[in-house]
């Protein structure tokens, strides 16, 4: 599910820029749709990331792409040189999360084959107010080391193919990304450990946590891991690392807990449900208790149902 579409346009010249020239040159092309999503983290109201463009390294070599102001409609553009009114998009990742995403590029015509990576250019300069974090106590800068120079980079490839569409989701996981400030600082640093996935090929496990399972001072959260039968650890960067986690929400509603792990390639997944979410520091090996560890298949375009239930005395 996505969140209403950004408007975004591309000049004629950055049209034939990207397809590497006219369409009397015989390159063929496709379209390539690229979003964003995220899997949440405790404790942050808010996270900000600044977006001002985008690098694809196809083909043709790199090309990239800028949010430029349209000095004469003053929407948003995409533009295939340097803008002389840059119009980088703020995202609160926060938002999207429970397979909710948004359009970093929209069916845009490019040079079909073989990509080798995407770079997110991300703003995240001290002392400006571009990239930030809303925690409790109040706003923090967050710092992305090194991506304002280098930006975000994805070094899985895929392809565009001719005459067709490509749709990729890219996956933040801030539950893995985002750090908390250095001794004596203020400041957070996102480490992004982006993934991305076949849109089209996606799946989801989703479901209900028995109540009795989100005690008191309890942060719930759902592990999901690639593979069968997974002994679930923490978030650490060793294996077996999560391939992204959800958090379990209150349906005020209804009053049930629910969850839902989107974005899921196809395959056999294990989940395992947390009350300690909060105390998972990415940067460290924490001693996490998980329970009700079970073996979920995963399909294309589906959402597996599975519920968490209170064992019984």
């Amino acid at each position: 599910m996505s969140t209403p579409r950004f408007f975004l346009s591309l000049s004629l010249a950055g049209l034939l820029a990207a397809c590497g020239g006219s369409s009397d040159d015989g390159n063929a092309t496709g379209e390539l749709t690229l979003q964003v999503t995220d899997a949440a983290v405790d404790g942050a109201l808010q996270v900000v990331v600044q977006f001002r463009g985008i690098e694809l390294h196809g083909p043709g070599g790199t090309q990239t792409y800028y949010y430029c102001e349209d000095a004469s409609t003053g929407e948003t553009v995409l533009s295939a040189a340097a803008c002389a009114h840059p119009a980088p998009r703020q995202l609160d990742l926060l938002a999207l999360t429970d397979g909710l995403t948004e359009f970093l590029l929209d069916g845009l015509v490019t040079e079909a084959g073989r990509y080798a990576w995407v770079r997110l250019l991300v703003d995240a300069e001290p002392d400006v107010r571009d990239s930030y974090i809303v925690m409790p106590d109040g706003e923090h800068e967050l710092l992305v080391p090194s991506g304002a120079e280098t930006g975000l980079k994805l070094n899985r490839g895929f392809t565009v193919p001719a005459g067709g569409t490509a749709d990729f989701t890219i996956d933040f996981d801030l539950r893995k990304s985002v750090h908390d400030p250095l001794s004596g600082g203020v400041d957070y640093l996102l480490r992004p450990t982006l993934r991305i996935v076949d849109s089209a090929e996606a799946g989801a496990i989703a479901g209900e946590v028995d109540a009795a399972l989100v005690t008191d001072g309890c942060t719930p959260a759902v592990y999901a891991y690639t593979g069968a039968g997974v002994t679930p650890d923490d978030v650490d960067g060793a294996a077996p690392d999560p391939v992204t986690t959800a958090q379990v929400k209150l349906d005020e509603e209804t009053g049930l807990y629910r969850y839902k792990a989107a974005f899921l390639e196809p395959g056999n997944h294990t989940v395992a449900f947390t009350c300690q979410a909060a105390g998972d520091d990415p940067a460290m090996d924490d001693a996490i208790v998980f329970s009700g560890a079970a073996t979920v298949a995963v399909a294309p375009g589906t959402v597996a149902t599975h519920e968490f239930q209170a064992s019984l005395p």
